[in-house]
């Protein structure tokens, strides 16, 4: 599939986020979005229906790329990086035309942000300390987290020299020997937004969210003390005044809780919505991958940018435990309805966006 190319009269952006800090209940939700079922509506009908087609699971089917790369979609990507042929599969371009047909479609409303210096100064902030920048090989990529967005760093390091290997065994620094659109004149900003091929990646939203809560509150020490601590004093009933509050114990029900009272341009970059981190309307990317097709997609981008035919994208760790259909199934169901029904509207720019269906949590289909 060929790529979607930028008009070059035009630069699109995201708002953006900076790690944020827990605000007292009742600090107010700030709805910078257009009212979520009017927003549904406008995509389905600009988009001609192809939102419907997603919402109806008539894409279901869809092979998944095995996370090894072991498809023969992904064989025939990396032959053409060696035979310099171009394209990609129907799947992955009827994707990118769903994804670029309501992009386009919910960007041309009034309120969006059509250049990166219409955001506001918080969202200009956030989406430039996002997008990470290289020169030789000519490209921009705004990074989302629990999107593999490690393994992309890594893939960067190596293209800028200052990695030997993306198999390399080390602690991934995610700022050092990397260089950030933040770090650019505004002039030399605007030169790479026009000229340089522009890429991101998503993931199903719920997904995301999910791998976020448990590596950040199961795994990571300072997120237990930063956010676990405040989320289990403020929203834990019964709770004794006296007693010793780790944080290494949220429960999911207790942190969609504190997300529901969270300003989405405010929040932690983990959690916050992948449109406030990457704004299409504000930057024109030329590609916007999925994590559901990692692997495959990611051999597209490495194709496009030209790079050294030896690199390959990393391959997911043996100790990773992906987020299954079940395991996903099972904390929403564990929600209650009416935390489900106000955490959506919260990502509905990411499903509408990216072509991602609302996630079934009727009582009918949670029982199964």
């Amino acid at each position: 599939m060929s790529p979607r190319r930028q008009d070059p009269g035009r630069s699109r952006g995201q708002e953006t986020r900076s790690g944020s800090v827990l605000r007292s209940p009742g600090s107010g939700r700030r709805s910078s979005a257009v009212l979520p079922s009017v927003l549904t509506f406008l995509v389905i009908v600009a988009s001609g229906g192809l939102l419907l087609m997603i919402e109806k699971g008539m894409l279901n089917s869809m092979e998944t790329p095995s996370p090894r790369g072991t498809s023969p979609r992904l064989d025939l990507l990396r032959q053409s990086r060696r035979t310099g042929s171009g394209g990609v599969d129907l799947e992955s371009q009827i994707l990118q035309e769903i994804r670029n047909r309501t992009i386009r479609a919910m960007c041309r409303q009034r309120n969006s942000a059509h250049n990166i210096w219409s955001l506001s100064p918080l969202q200009r902030k956030t989406l430039l300390q996002h997008v990470l920048v290289n020169d030789k090989y000519r490209f921009l990529y705004c990074y989302v987290p629990k999107v593999a967005c490690s393994n992309w760093k890594r893939v960067l390091k190596v293209l800028s020299g200052a990695l030997e290997s993306v198999d390399v065994s080390v602690k991934m620094d995610h700022h050092s020997d990397l260089l950030f659109l933040s770090s650019l004149k505004p002039e030399e900003i605007r030169y790479r937004l026009l000229h340089y091929f522009k890429f991101m990646f998503v993931r199903e939203p719920m997904e995301r969210l999910l791998s976020a809560y448990r590596n950040k509150f199961g795994e990571i020490q300072s997120y237990q003390k930063k956010y676990g601590v405040e989320i289990i004093k403020r929203y834990r009933k019964g709770r004794g005044k006296g007693s010793a509050v780790t944080g290494d114990d949220v429960t999911f029900v207790e942190f969609v809780r504190y997300l529901l009272e969270e300003d989405v341009e405010r929040m932690n970059e983990h959690w916050m919505p992948m449109y406030n981190l990457c704004q299409p309307c504000a930057v024109s990317y030329d590609f916007i991958g999925s994590y559901e097709h990692l692997e495959a997609d990611a051999e597209f981008v490495l194709q496009s940018i030209k790079a050294p035919a030896s690199l390959h994208f990393p391959q997911r760790q043996t100790w990773y435990k992906p987020i299954t259909t079940e395991t996903l199934h099972y904390y929403l169901c564990t929600l209650p309805q009416k935390l489900v029904q106000e955490l959506l509207p919260k990502y509905i720019l990411d499903f509408s966006l990216f072509a991602y269906p609302l996630p079934n949590t009727t009582s009918e289909h949670c029982r199964h």
